[in-house]
Parts: C-alpha cells; sequence; structure tokens
C-alpha cells in the first residue's frame, strides 16, 4: 500500500495533467458544434475499426457453424432441384398425378466432419464424426456438395466407417441422365479421379460430358444424385455390353463436410424386397421340380435315409410270406433251362 502511494505522490504532477486535459476537452466538445462533430466522426472511425476487428475474429471461430448451416441449406435446394427435375420429367410423360406425390421427402440428411480418408489403399473408407446416437445407421448413403462419396459400414456411438466411392466392394446403380442408360459404377482401384460404369448396353448412344447420376433403383440413394461425367470409353468391352470412363465430380482428396442420407421409407422397401426374394424363391422353386422342398431336404441326408428304410420295408408288410419266396423260386427254372 505504501510503494502505491509513493507512486501516486511521485507521480502526481502527470496525474493532475492528465485531469486538466480531459476536463478541457470535455469542455470543449461539449459546448462547440464543430468540435463536437469531428469529435464524433473520429469517434465513430475508432469504434468501426475496433468493431470490424472484433467481429473478424469471432466469425473466424464461427466458420465451421456457418459451414454446417449452409451445407444444410445446399442439400435441402438440391433435392428440391431434383424434385423439380422429375416434376418435369412427369410433366413430359403425361403423367399429373404424380405431381402430387413428391418421392424425395421421405429423405433427410445428417451433418458430419470428415475426421478420417484414404485413397491410395486398394479398399479405401472415411471415417465421420457421427454416430448411431446422432440417427446414423449401416447402409446409409454419404455425399458432399459435389457428388457422391460412399455408403455407411460400421456404425459406433460417436464415428461411423464408411465405404468410399473409391472402394471395389461398392457397385453403385447410376444412369445417363440424358438417355437413361443404367449400369453399375465401379472404381477399378487406379486413379482415385476415375470410375468406370460397366453393364451397360452396346448400342449406347453417349458424349463426352454426359452427366452420370444415381438410378434410384435402390432405398440408399435417391435419383438424380450426380456422381460424374463420360470421360470416354474404358478398357474391357465385350460383345453385349460397353463400359464407360467416368470423371468423378467428388474430390475425395478434400473431403471436409459430408451429409448422411436417412430414408424414412427404407425398413418398409427392404421388406418388401425380401417378400418378392421370397415369392421368387417360390416361383423357381415350382417351375423346377428339382428344387421342390422334399428333393431338396431329402438329399443332404440321402444314404442315412436309405439306410433307415431298407429294414423298415419288411416291417411294414410282414403278412405276406409270398414275396421273399418269389425270388427264390425265380432262379431255379433259369438254372434248368441252360443245359
Amino acid at each position: 500500500m505504501n510503494n502505491l502511494l509513493n507512486f501516486f505522490v511521485k507521480h502526481s504532477a502527470w496525474f493532475i495533467f492528465a485531469i486538466y486535459v480531459i476536463l478541457s476537452l470535455v469542455l470543449l466538445f461539449k459546448d462547440n458544434p464543430y468540435q463536437q462533430s469531428v469529435y464524433l466522426t473520429s469517434a465513430n472511425s475508432v469504434s468501426a475499426a475496433v468493431y470490424k476487428a472484433f467481429s473478424n475474429v469471432t466469425s473466424y471461430f464461427h466458420l465451421r457453424d456457418i459451414n454446417e448451416s449452409l451445407q444444410e441449406r445446399n442439400a435441402s435446394l438440391e433435392m428440391e432441384l431434383i424434385e423439380l427435375r422429375n416434376q418435369m420429367t412427369d410433366l413430359s410423360l403425361n403423367s399429373p398425378d404424380s405431381l402430387h406425390q413428391p418421392a424425395l421427402k421421405q429423405y433427410t440428411f445428417v451433418m458430419a466432419q470428415v475426421i478420417g480418408n484414404s485413397i491410395a489403399q486398394p479398399n479405401n473408407y472415411i471415417t465421420i464424426n457421427r454416430g448411431y446416437r446422432d440417427g446414423v445407421k449401416p447402409e446409409m448413403g454419404v455425399i458432399d456438395q459435389n457428388g457422391v462419396v460412399g455408403i455407411v459400414n460400421v456404425v459406433g456411438p460417436h464415428a461411423a466407417r464408411v465405404i468410399s466411392l473409391l472402394n471395389p466392394h461398392i457397385r453403385l446403380s447410376c444412369k445417363l441422365r440424358d438417355t437413361g442408360f443404367f449400369g453399375s459404377m465401379v472404381w477399378d482401384g487406379k486413379d482415385p479421379r476415375y470410375a468406370v460404369l460397366e453393364e451397360l448396353p452396346k448400342h449406347l448412344t453417349y458424349h463426352k460430358g454426359d452427366t452420370v447420376v444415381t438410378s434410384g433403383y435402390s432405398a440408399v440413394f435417391p435419383e438424380g444424385i450426380i456422381v460424374g461425367t463420360v470421360e470416354g470409353l474404358a478398357r474391357g468391352m465385350s460383345d453385349s455390353f460397353v463400359s464407360l470412363r467416368i470423371k468423378l465430380t467428388t474430390n475425395f482428396s478434400q473431403l471436409s463436410s459430408v451429409r448422411i442420407i436417412t430414408n424414412s421409407m427404407k425398413e418398409q422397401v427392404d421388406a418388401l424386397r425380401r417378400a418378392e426374394q421370397g415369392i421368387d424363391t417360390l416361383a423357381n422353386i415350382q417351375t423346377r421340380p428339382e428344387l421342390k422342398p422334399e428333393i431338396v431336404d431329402v438329399i443332404p441326408q440321402s444314404t442315412e435315409d436309405k439306410h433307415k428304410k431298407r429294414p423298415q420295408e419288411p416291417l411294414q408288410e410282414p403278412v405276406q410270406p409270398s414275396q421273399p419266396s418269389q425270388p427264390l423260386q425265380q432262379p431255379e427254372p433259369e438254372a434248368t433251362e441252360q443245359p
């Protein structure tokens, strides 16, 4: 305390000078309009500079939140664009009833950040910071602002692993947006910028730069999500099919924010497909008698059933004594006729 008092006493002249300067400035700017306007202008410029610097600092720390909100808005706009395209197609096909049944209302999005990614491995995977507590489940599609990224494979509480499109184990059903020809998209394991669209009809007419989108034949991705553009013919053509080299629109080396697609009708679609598979199995069994259930069940146990049925045959008909005597009487005349 004594040191503080000594400091004020030692520098009292400066403190008195500062007080007089402040009082003089207050008296100067209080009653003089010109000096007051100059003061306000200078103060506004200084405060504007301070506020701008503060805004730059705070906005830098809120870039992630701003990016996520923009991604969500972009996702909703993309789905609206796809829906409008489908409605235009329905109008061209003269089916106005489908306009009142928007098929994309069943899809929603979960925003996620990429925390792990590989593009140089034979089988590439992506790790995201969302799990089943955030509504993420296996077999959900993943996209970004440029196109398709992959499909969710393994899900944890707060993280999930995604099978990247740069993985030969994933085959994506795609089609050419202009012509409607569809095939299977698969990565050939060479360049992370390109993939191959296989199983296309050989009479296909295409042009370089044609857009490739998802076909919508699965419950993972809705129809119309962009995947890439046609670059040219790929190697490995067969007599009946042709393969196209596709340049992917997604830059897998710069993935940061992605969107997981949730389909509210996926369970119903999967149930219908399982029912269809069961109906197809029954139809195959009826048309192919070698696949009947009783024959199929007997085939793996044929050796055991034979041993079980042989001793049971004489026990089922014990009253007929003539059956064992007939095979003994037949060889006797044959032996007499030979000489």
